[in-house]
């Protein structure tokens, strides 16, 4: 297998075709670095970049043909080929490779395209994704419904306070704002509550698969700001519902 430095320099093939397409898919260590590997020390020459077709590559050490034949009893005969084509010619580059590989038994030869594989696995991903996008959604309405109706009955059964408040000088603009804070303060109380939940079930699921727990900080950010939104759009009507009572209005309910 052809590993190539960020510079295009091949450190197994050679040829200026394969020197441009392996350019900057290898990053070069600065410092010496040893890891330890079937029984014995490898130094490193670089990390090879990310692989998306074949993500199995990121897991393994790449040598070469010599030191594997040398240090590694390789016989010379991989069991595994991997080959890069350009699009147009995908097919017919699939079509020849068994025969290729192996003339007298080609259909020995399992030929398979990582892409296909890759597709299918994003287009589930991708459903995946929506069906929880969409249960998010449900979510936030079901919450915004809720801190809703909490002003709604707030400012009902406080009427005799917006009228106490509008006769001792109190502005429209103010008795907004108040029911409005109120509302965004309750919409944050329930979210740290969510994002704790949240951050238990990723835990947990990934305890359960061995991965390693990543929480990004726009996940938990994303939720305080969508409490923050949901709370001020929900306590927005209610907010202005209590501004616009008058003083007369309200106190009549005494």
């Amino acid at each position: 297998m052809e590993v190539c430095s960020s510079s295009g320099r091949s450190f197994t093939m050679s040829g200026e075709g394969r020197r441009k397409s392996c350019k900057h898919r290898l990053r070069v260590l600065e410092a010496p670095l040893r890891i330890w590997a079937d029984g014995m020390w490898l130094y490193l020459v670089g990390v090879l970049g990310p692989s998306v077709l074949v993500p199995e590559i990121e897991s393994s050490v790449l040598v070469g043909f010599e030191a594997a034949q040398r240090y590694m009893q390789f016989d010379g005969h991989a069991n595994a080929v991997y080959l890069r084509a350009r699009n147009s010619e995908v097919a017919a580059v699939q079509s020849v490779l068994a025969a290729t590989a192996d003339p007298q038994a080609p259909n020995e030869v399992d030929v398979s395209q990582p892409s296909a594989t890759l597709t299918a696995r994003a287009d589930a991903q991708g459903a995946f994704n929506g069906l929880f996008l969409g249960l998010g959604a449900v979510a936030l309405l079901v919450g915004a419904v809720g801190v809703a109706n909490i002003m709604v009955i707030s400012v009902l059964e406080r009427r005799s306070e917006i009228g106490l408040r509008r006769a001792l000088g109190a502005t429209h603009g103010q008795i907004r704002v108040q029911f409005l804070c109120e509302a965004i303060l309750l919409a944050l109380a329930g979210g740290p509550a969510g994002i704790a939940a949240g951050a238990l079930a990723t835990a947990v699921y990934a305890s359960t698969k061995g991965w390693a727990i990543v929480i990004p900080t726009l996940a938990w950010a994303g939720g305080f700001g969508a409490a923050l939104l949901i709370g001020a759009l929900a306590g927005l009507v209610p907010a202005l519902r209590a501004a616009r009572l008058s003083p007369t209005e309200a106190l009549r309910t005494v």
